[in-house]
């Protein structure tokens, strides 16, 4: 039933996925929301980085970031200035290794790393009093979120979620972004970056990380081979996108979710679009978007489509019903 239509058309000079995902994410200006950082120590001997924006709110939203992004990614704090705006308390969380320093652990992050999210909700349902707290997340951190709420019962005080653009088919997601152009506009740029990351640890590790041909790698199941999957447990690739994407866990969502996928989303293939889940389903709601790329959505300036959605769903205001229009 919650197949949702959309509201969302792109600006007519913005056209393209790829238009639509690269103007917004280098062009794009917002203030820093979230200021005040907190360490919190977890049970491995490993940390976390939260970004708090706090003024007494009595709801509370936690944001979660994309791949080797963070914190203060555009997407990131222009949904927190959105969300302030409209009275919400915000906190952006910070995987281990993208707050600015890396890990203590031989393992960092990865798409189905929802055990670090139940930590950041625990603790923000312990020191903050918002009676109702709200999930949003963006790509991996999309992933992180459905599955996380997929995987569990209801947790008490979480009130509604909204996912944007989210690879929630891992393997279908990873085939898409080896393709030629994909290729040369992210994947290039997503290893370098998880190289560094791994380059940053090697010293100390010296015996747990081989990066002898790891600048031959030039898509995710060759990272996802190499190190993805045996760092954080997993047989292999394939293994660690079955196991991690979100896809599966939709249906089992205790609270009512929306994912909005763009159907030109660049990082996305067809194994992305859950519409059967959501057709079934009386609290996963799907919408699609003819454009928006991944993570962009924009209006052109001011606050993005998505602010302005991911608003109206959890505040639960002017929300169409798919039965009666």
């Amino acid at each position: 039933m919650p197949v949702v239509p959309s509201s969302y058309r792109a600006p007519v000079w913005l056209r393209g996925g790829h238009l639509q995902t690269i103007v917004p994410a280098l062009f794009r200006r917002v203030p820093q929301v979230t200021t005040r950082r907190e360490r919190i120590e977890l049970s491995d001997g490993d940390f976390l980085d939260l970004d708090w924006a706090t003024s007494g709110s009595d709801r509370l939203v936690i944001l979660s970031h994309g791949l080797e992004a963070n914190s203060q990614a555009t997407y990131i704090q222009g949904m927190a200035g959105a969300l302030q705006r409209r009275g919400w308390d915000v906190l952006a969380w910070n995987y281990r290794g993208c707050g600015g320093e890396s890990n203590r652990l031989l393992k960092f992050y990865h798409s189905g790393a929802s055990d670090d999210l139940d930590h950041v909700v625990r603790h923000a349902l312990e020191v903050h009093p918002a009676s109702q707290v709200d999930l949003v997340g963006f790509s991996l951190g999309g992933n992180m979120t459905l599955k996380y709420l997929g995987e569990r019962e209801a947790v008490p005080r979480l009130h509604r979620a909204v996912a944007f653009s989210v690879p929630c088919d891992l393997a279908c997601s990873s085939e898409r972004l080896s393709s030629p152009i994909n290729r040369n506009l992210y994947m290039r740029r997503f290893l370098v970056s998880l190289r560094r990351k791994l380059v940053e640890k090697r010293p100390r590790f010296p015996d747990q990380i081989d990066l002898r041909g790891a600048w031959r790698i030039r898509d995710f199941r060759g990272f996802d081979d190499r190190f993805t999957a045996p760092l954080h447990g997993f047989r292999d690739a394939a293994d660690y996108w079955a196991r991690s994407s979100s896809r599966p866990f939709v249906s089992r969502i205790p609270i009512p979710a929306l994912l909005v996928n763009a159907a030109n989303d660049p990082f996305l293939g067809p194994g992305c679009f859950p519409r059967e889940e959501a057709e079934n389903s009386a609290l996963f709601h799907l919408e699609v978007p003819e454009g928006g790329g991944h993570c962009g959505f924009s209006n052109g300036g001011g606050e993005s489509w998505a602010e302005v959605r991911a608003a109206e769903f959890l505040a639960g205001d002017a929300w169409p019903n798919p039965l009666n229009g």
